[in-house]
């Protein structure tokens, strides 16, 4: 394992990889609850046989930064793959990582072979309608942050995005302090500076034609899931796959069902073009 820090404008971003130099490249993009240190199960299914690449993006884990308006997740990510001379790349991206991923292919298609998306989040998806407990949650989460009890904030959004909301409790407890580690670190890092603004990728999924994988939980979020399969149909070509008895983060909980698609559709796909 090999662990290097990538400049990217006024970040320093701690990058880990691991695996042949000379296997298929798998870029991985966690999730805006977690940060590079969530892949360590899949990285640990996937073997030797692919050079897996993995990143804390501004805010997260060990990435130092300035403030810097104007910044770009997209670009962090063209960063990271150029410092390890990767021309083309398997991108797996969860949540947050998951936008990235889709923006990533939709302004760099020649920088993408293959996508797996992982309860994706996208830019220009219809508002969110909270069902009542999401709602109560959300309000809870609202007024610990103001009290200023991150530890609290913290607790809460374990229960919204690794339980399952509703489930609080369900999941493992190793991977319960891993999550509780992963984002109250970025519940109190800096703020990172604004995002560049870019189009809505809503609209535009069509133009991604690369092969993809979508996974959703059936204990994630309502709007999550119906964005997730808006995404799997409107993409020419990918496959939806429903995940049983798990939430927004299936591969943090080694979810066996996640694991074993992402290393079936990795091995597909990992031939040179």
């Amino acid at each position: 394992m090999t662990r290097e820090n990538v400049a990217s404008g006024r970040a320093r971003l701690a990058v880990e990889h691991s695996g042949s130099a000379s296997g298929a490249p798998v870029l991985m993009i966690h999730a805006g609850v977690t940060d590079r240190r969530s892949w360590a199960p899949l990285v640990d299914r996937l073997g030797t046989a692919v050079h897996s690449i993995r990143y804390d993006t501004r805010g997260y884990g060990e990435t130092e930064y300035d403030a810097e308006d104007g910044w770009s997740p997209v670009s962090d990510a063209v960063a990271v793959l150029d410092a390890l001379a990767v021309d083309r790349a398997i991108v797996i991206g969860c949540s947050m990582g998951g936008r990235a991923a889709i923006n990533l292919a939709l302004a760099h298609p020649d920088r993408v072979r293959a996508l797996v998306l992982i309860a994706p989040a996208i830019g220009g998806a219809p508002a969110a309608e909270l069902d009542p407990i999401v709602a109560e949650l959300d309000r809870r989460i609202d007024a610990a942050d103001a009290r200023g009890d991150l530890d609290e904030v913290n607790r809460l959004e374990a229960e919204v995005w690794l339980d399952g909301p509703g489930h609080a409790d369900r999941a493992a407890p190793g991977a319960r302090a891993l999550f509780l580690d992963m984002n109250g670190r970025a519940l109190a890092a800096p703020d990172p500076g604004a995002e560049a603004s870019i189009d809505e990728a809503w609209p535009r999924l069509a133009e991604i034609t690369v092969p993809a994988l979508v996974l959703i939980g059936d204990l994630d979020l309502a709007h999550v899931r119906r964005n997730a399969h808006h995404i799997a149909t409107s993409l020419p070509d990918a496959e939806l796959v429903e995940l049983g008895d798990v939430a927004h983060l299936p591969h943090l909980e080694e979810h066996p069902e996640t694991l074993t698609a992402i290393v079936q559709f990795v091995t597909t796909h990992a031939a040179p073009a």
